[in-house]
């Protein structure tokens, strides 16, 4: 058993690696040890469905840090699994026999991916997105002329579907729903992704649910829709969002939703334990309620937070949800709860772009979500998102006008 007392921090992806930095940014001398499964040190999933499968970015340029700084920080990462928590000891147990005695722990668990429970769906063609080497073995599929099937019309789905078009490859996007992206953006937005995607030669297929896949020959698949229609693919990318990755968490008796419950400075149930980032289930700023975001910025703005309350900051969260997809040449971002507004306001921009302000009952912005080239939409929206973080009430009329400049309300 390791006896130094540590931060400890389980999950060496963007939350773990990023807090782990912060813990020595911040003045933590002690022993940092920063365990994950893979071998990789942490990187940034936001290439991995955009620019990583377009090859427009390499695997070293998703790094969080470069390999040196890690060393530089004094901070120890281990290739491994904990197989449990002991929170009243403050002890973790490693599937290789190691334990770790910890001061403080961060839990940066994240999320597994989906996987669809059908005949074949773990045949060989048949992928999900969720790591860097699952971005690679996808991007050495994406040649020009070949048939991929996309399983889920939410986010990662139509970021690989854009990708794999812009890589010549021939299209097909399965949805179950009647819309794409779910309740994740308002309806008027998905509509413009849907026409997008369209435009670009992508084909739509909603209230579509695959039955089986099958092998067929040359080592194609079929897949076998409940519609009785048949798609045959080179490639099958199953885009159906991720489970919280909370198991570890229940086994040791915290609070688990959906999630590893956390209060507003990120602590779970258990003293000296913290969460954050996809796997955390914390409180809105705009209400009663609990969210949980699977986001960068959410891993971002958490991981720093956690790290300091660890040496005992006790800081609350309150940094406002918000989040892009980048889809071809356009942008899409929601900033904030649009789901809470009772009222919605269009500001239509130039060069085919536009943003809905959401608003509460009070006349409150709660929310704003858009689509649009990158250009004026990115500096509009940038406005629109200070606005909703500072909960402004604004006339209707002035936010639908585009000769009301946003920034006066600043």
């Amino acid at each position: 058993m390791t006896d130094e007392r540590g931060m400890a921090i389980v999950g060496a992806g963007h939350v773990g690696g990023r807090a782990a930095q912060t813990l020595r940014e911040a003045g933590w001398q002690g022993r940092i040890t920063l365990i994950g499964a893979e071998p990789h040190m942490p990187y940034e999933r936001p290439p991995l469905s955009k620019d990583l499968l377009t090859a427009r970015r390499e695997a070293e340029h998703c790094r969080l840090r470069p390999r040196e700084a890690w060393v530089e920080d004094g901070i120890e990462h281990v290739v491994a699994t904990v197989q449990a928590i002991d929170p009243r000891e403050q002890v973790l147990r490693l599937d290789d026999g190691r334990t770790i005695a910890y001061e403080a722990l961060l839990l940066a668990t994240g999320g597994d991916a989906r996987r669809l429970s059908i005949p074949g769906a773990n045949s060989a063609g048949v992928h999900c997105l969720r790591t860097l080497d699952d971005a690679l073995g996808i991007r050495q599929r994406l040649t020009p002329g070949a048939r991929v099937v996309v399983i889920g019309g939410g986010f990662i789905g139509l970021e690989v579907a854009a990708s794999a078009r812009m890589c010549e490859c021939d299209v097909t996007v399965v949805e179950g729903a009647s819309r794409l992206m779910g309740r994740a953006v308002p309806e008027p937005i998905a509509a413009r992704a849907h026409a997008l995607h369209e435009r670009k030669g992508v084909r739509l297929l909603l209230g579509a649910a695959p039955l089986a896949i099958e092998t067929g020959e040359n080592a194609s698949l079929v897949v076998r829709l409940e519609s009785g229609d048949a798609l045959y693919a080179d490639t099958v990318v199953v885009g159906i969002g991720i489970e919280p990755a909370d198991g570890l968490a229940r086994a040791a008796g915290l609070d688990v939703e959906r999630g590893i419950v956390v209060g507003q400075t990120l602590e779970t149930s258990a003293r000296n334990v913290y969460a954050a980032g996809d796997v955390a289930v914390f409180p809105s700023r705009f209400g009663t309620h609990r969210i949980r975001q699977e986001t960068w910025h959410n891993a971002e703005t958490q991981s720093q937070l956690a790290a300091r309350n660890m040496l005992g900051a006790r800081e609350a969260y309150r940094a406002l949800p918000w989040f892009w997809s980048d889809q071809f040449d356009y942008q899409l971002q929601v900033a904030g709860e649009p789901g809470l507004g009772r009222q919605s306001v269009v500001r239509s921009i130039a060069d085919d772009a536009e943003i809905h302000f959401h608003l509460d009952s009070g006349g409150r912005l709660v929310g704003a979500s858009g689509l649009g080239p990158a250009g004026a939409f990115v500096r509009e929206m940038k406005l629109a998102r200070m606005l909703v973080d500072r909960e402004a009430v604004i006339g209707q009329a002035e936010l639908a006008d585009l000769g009301v400049k946003l920034k006066r309300f600043l």
